[in-house]
């Protein structure tokens, strides 16, 4: 069991899409991706030239062996235009790497797919390659030959890259770093602009506070016409412009340091200071300059040790409050879903979409159908999907959720839908929860740790990155807490030196305010109307609040959206999924209000599922079932409300935890993964779950009997089992002799 374990799930070659987002992990990157731009790189976009217009003429090849050989002979260079003629196929203009590249990469799938290979579905790429393309092309022919043929492609994509990464005999050195000549000019020009602030700024046009943001605005402009500068002076094949450019290690604003100007600064407390360093790391630093750049370069060290420790305790409890979510059953049959928009925040088609099943009947707005119930929703039909509503950006879709999954203990496999770690339907027995967890707490680190303060602006901190992410999952009340409007009715806004304050009045003339600092952004205005649970100012909502006020399906909502949001700006893809099943984790218990004839108590935290059943059977017995209200839980929180109190107990406050557990008499079913591990059972998990237990393993070759029986004669029968000493059956005893001869005469018989 072990060794299966080993090659087929720890093998690197099935372990090609990441669990987060469900796209390749498995890419090429640095070296690699140096080589393969070096390879398709091309001065003009070939598709838009005419190759009778050109200075020389392209080489015509038939075969990309020809290309080959005529380039390892030194007839041509690898930019050279080229005219690819293949046989029965329309001639076109590309580049010698270009064809020696997709030739290889035909080749890969080739050898991978055998006879399944088409090479008239092959799209030949006729562009440069950067880091982004490469990843898009990968996942490309993921989706349309599979992971598992892509495993020997991805070698071809590697030996590539290598070869001719080696063969470019790209180095940096002293000389491709060149700046701009136009520097010089720009710095005289802004220094003058700067200077006619400050003299405006002397004379009383204008405060502090203004003349120090127009002055670090004209830095900053000033820094990035240099960095511009200094990109548009560079060649396209300059070995430093190359590897920023393809994406393969750097990025121009570290090149800007380089050969453009250091720019602003900002001290130990996040101001900006408003001497900006004007030189470059090759032109070389002054005392002052260098001292003011020590604050950055120290404080990025500080703030990397912190986020390591931050990020990993963030997974530590994300485990801890998921470890138990299993997928246990095939369907919970659940009428419940959520309605998922079209189009994402940044108006592009939603691929969250991808990998769910359809709740219901999903129709266009002329009555065709798009979807059945329990549909899954693949490329296919979101394209379909996206064109019907092409336009509508309000548009939703009615899709199964984890968030609705009705199953008692652990999740659906119709509610959950498609694995992204296997683009195949999740199986019963996998641990959905624990690769939520790490899906959402590995990229902690790549977060940054900063509160962002908005120009003094008071009670307008507005936290961001890592501890956001922290703040959102364990419920807290949120720095720069945004008020929403508890009834629904006209505004009304009164401003003062001392507050603002914003009145509703209520269609029954009934008046609610509420009041805010003075210079506090709000969100409406006089003669507005809002709704309940409308934001009235700029900020951050409480969770509480939102469950009390809006329902659960908006916090729910709200809490993937804030947690996305966060992940988004930095660049992080993560699936809705696994932010969904962390939340449904907060939301699980429900504090009772009337016991009714329950043996609960009042004020009783209890399992929202565990609930409805106890209220079932006191319905069925005819008595009054309780009531409850539902209640929001951070992550630790969550985890300590646990129904095993061995997990529970080896997660933090251990003696209270055993404590309270004695006292209560407490019984830990073993239904999470924890507290198996603890007493050292198997996880019940995969293929620790009881229905796989007893299945057998059948032989990949089938088992084939002899041709022709042959029966044996007695004499021969008696030498076989004899014991080498003349004795024969006999010796075996009586009973064993007698046994013999009685099967003999059968077979006779």
């Amino acid at each position: 069991e072990a060794q299966a374990e080993a090659r087929v799930l720890m093998l690197s070659a099935n372990n090609i899409l990441s669990p987060a987002h469900g796209a390749p992990l498995a890419t090429p990157t640095q070296d690699m991706v140096l080589g393969l731009y070096y390879l398709t790189y091309a001065e003009d976009d070939v598709t838009e030239l005419d190759p009778a217009e050109l200075d020389k003429a392209p080489h015509p090849f038939r075969t990309a062996q020809e290309a080959e050989l005529a380039y390892e002979r030194g007839l041509v260079k690898l930019q050279d235009y080229a005219e690819y003629r293949q046989a029965g196929q329309e001639h076109f203009l590309t580049t010698v790497g270009r064809i020696i590249f997709n030739d290889r990469i035909q080749r890969g799938l080739r050898e991978a797919l055998g006879d399944d290979f088409d090479p008239s579905g092959y799209e030949f790429v006729n562009r440069p390659l950067k880091k982004r393309d490469i990843n898009d092309m990968v996942g490309g022919l993921v989706d349309e030959y599979g992971a598992p043929a892509m495993s020997q492609v991805l070698d071809a994509f590697k030996d590539l890259g290598f070869h001719y990464a080696s063969l470019a005999g790209i180095t940096v050195s002293k000389n491709n770093v060149v700046p701009p000549p136009e520097k010089e000019e720009i710095i005289e020009r802004i220094d003058a602009q700067t200077a006619q602030i400050q003299t405006e700024f002397d004379e009383g046009w204008h405060t502090a506070e203004e003349r120090h943001r127009q002055v670090t605005d004209k830095w900053n402009e000033a820094t990035e016409q240099v960095g511009q500068a200094m990109e548009e002076n560079l060649h396209q094949l300059n070995p430093i412009f190359m590897m920023a450019n393809s994406g393969a290690r750097g990025s121009f604003k570290q090149i800007r340091q380089l050969a453009g100007m250091r720019g602003l600064m900002a001290n130990p407390k996040g101001e900006i200071i408003e001497r900006p360093i004007k030189s470059n790391f090759i032109e070389g630093l002054s005392v002052g300059e260098y001292f003011i750049s020590t604050h950055g370069a120290r404080k990025g060290l500080a703030d990397t040790a912190l986020r390591t420790a931050d990020s990993g305790y963030l997974t530590r409890r994300l485990v801890d409050v998921a470890q138990d979510v299993i997928v246990r059953t095939e369907d919970c049959k659940t009428k419940e879903f959520i309605e998922m928009p079209i189009l994402d925040v940044a108006g592009e088609v939603n691929a969250n979409l991808l990998g769910r099943l359809a709740a219901k009947k999903f129709e266009t707005k002329r009555g065709r159908q798009l979807l059945k119930r329990n549909q899954l929703i693949t490329q296919e039909e979101l394209d379909d999907i996206a064109t019907a509503y092409e336009g509508d950006e309000q548009a939703t879709v009615p899709v199964r959720s984890a968030f609705k999954c009705e199953a008692e203990r652990g999740v659906c496999r119709s509610c959950y839908g498609v694995s992204p770690a296997t683009g195949s339907m999740v199986q019963i027995g996998d641990s959905i929860g624990t690769i939520a967890a790490q899906s959402i707490g590995e990229p902690g680190t790549q977060l940054t740790m900063r509160t962002f303060h908005t120009g003094g602006v008071a009670g307008q901190d507005i936290t961001q990155g890592l501890p956001r992410v922290v703040e959102l999952f364990e419920a807290r009340k949120p720095k720069g807490l945004a008020q929403m409007s508890e009834v629904a009715g006209k505004v009304s806004v009164e401003q003062s030196e001392k507050s603002a304050t914003v009145t509703v009045l209520e269609s029954n003339g009934e008046e609610t305010s509420y009041s805010f600092p003075p210079r506090t952004r709000l969100l409406v205005e006089k003669g507005d109307k809002v709704e309940v649970g409308d934001q009235l100012n700029e900020g951050s909502l409480y969770p509480a609040d939102v469950l009390a006020i809006r329902g659960r399906t908006a916090i729910e909502q709200y809490l993937v959206a804030e947690v996305q949001k966060v992940y988004t700006a930095q660049g992080v893809e993560i699936n809705d999924k696994h932010i969904e099943i962390i939340v449904r984790q907060m939301l699980r218990k429900v504090e009772i209000e009337t016991k009714g004839s329950t043996d609960l108590l009042p004020g009783q935290l209890e399992d929202i599922h565990e609930l409805r059943q106890i209220n079932k059977q006191i319905k069925a017995d005819g008595g009054t079932p309780a009531k409850a209200t539902e209640k929001i839980l951070g992550i630790t929180k969550a985890s300590l409300a646990t129904k095993s109190f061995l997990s529970a107990a080896s997660f933090q406050e251990t003696t209270k935890v055993l404590t309270d557990a004695a006292l209560e008499g407490k019984r830990d079913r073993l239904v999470g993964l924890k507290e198996n591990v603890i007493i050292g059972k198997l996880i019940p998990a995969a293929t620790g779950l009881k229905r796989y237990r007893s299945i057998t393993i059948e032989p990949t070759e089938p088992f084939t009997p002899a041709e022709e029986t042959v029966l044996l004669e007695d004499d021969e029968l008696s030498s076989l089992v004899s014991d080498g000493n003349g004795a024969g059956a006999d010796s075996f005893g009586e009973g064993f002799a007698q046994e013999l001869e009685g099967i003999s005469k059968e077979i006779d018989g």
